[in-house]
């Protein structure tokens, strides 16, 4: 039996604790077995459902996501306690000593006049802090592991930082125009056509940017439209007999149609 006092409630040290239990000799054959690498993508999914939760303005749901979360952040530490290269501890000293440093209107002498001046010191003091010395290397630090929207549009945030962007949405607007028809030409041609669809995907961010628009949240809301008007194409053609999978193009856009019209 291992050495564990059950409570009835627990705080961050007793979380700690358990990880530690379940990953020792004698603990979840499972909990031991795991790495870094291979936590990544729950360490994502648990990333996805605390967004979830907070759209759903449920607080139950949020505190429940956001310790599936906290679990990802203690169970990656407790790897590297026992590699020996820090533990809970160190993550949380870095991160304060980041925030006291990106923060000297807060708990140094400088003075700002509002949030806009806020966000221009702190990315002075993170490409300080990361030594970037060039615009360049403020876009390569972009994480890759970012949704490719999400990671597009940062990249153009940064970029217009250096002063690499269109003056007004009529730009944005032509070069999507623009990328829409070299796409259009390279499946004429039969090839490049993935890299031109990239430039075209690439250019609609830009437009979504300008408009102050989210491209992810976006996307999901087409894609839930779609889903939306999916069923009730489905149910009209079960109204009428039918098996959507076995009508004609034809029909289907008609009944497509009627559907944007309820």
């Amino acid at each position: 039996m291992i050495d564990f006092v059950r409570k009835e409630s627990y705080g961050l040290n007793d979380l700690k604790n358990i990880v530690s239990i379940l990953r020792a000799p004698g603990g979840c054959p499972w909990d031991i077995e795991q790495t870094h690498e291979s936590l990544c993508r729950g360490t994502l999914e648990e990333c996805y459902e605390v967004i979830e939760a907070i759209h759903e303005q449920d607080p139950d749901h949020l505190r429940e996501e956001l310790g599936d979360l906290l679990l990802q952040v203690v169970f990656h530490a407790d790897i590297e306690r026992e590699e020996g290269r820090f533990d809970l501890e160190d993550v949380a000293d870095a991160v304060s000593k980041k925030l006291i440093f990106r923060h000297p209107h807060v708990f140094g002498d400088v003075t700002v006049a509002d949030s806009t001046e806020v966000l221009v010191n702190w990315d002075q003091l993170k490409r300080q802090e990361k030594d970037q010395e060039t615009y360049t290397d403020t876009l390569t630090s972009v994480a890759r592991s970012l949704p490719a929207l999400w990671r597009a549009e940062k990249v153009q945030k940064k970029a217009k930082k250096a002063g690499f962007d269109w003056p007004d949405t009529s730009g944005a607007m032509d070069k999507l125009s623009e990328e829409l028809g070299e796409l259009k030409e390279a499946m004429a041609q039969g090839t490049n056509v993935e890299e031109e669809l990239g430039d075209l995907l690439f250019a609609a961010v830009n437009v979504a940017r300008f408009l102050d628009a989210d491209p992810e949240e976006a996307l999901n809301a087409a894609t839930d439209k779609f889903i939306s008007r999916f069923a009730k194409v489905e149910q009209m053609a079960l109204q009428e007999g039918k098996d959507m999978g076995e009508m004609p193009l034809e029909e289907l856009d008609k009944l497509w149609e009627r559907a944007k019209r309820t």
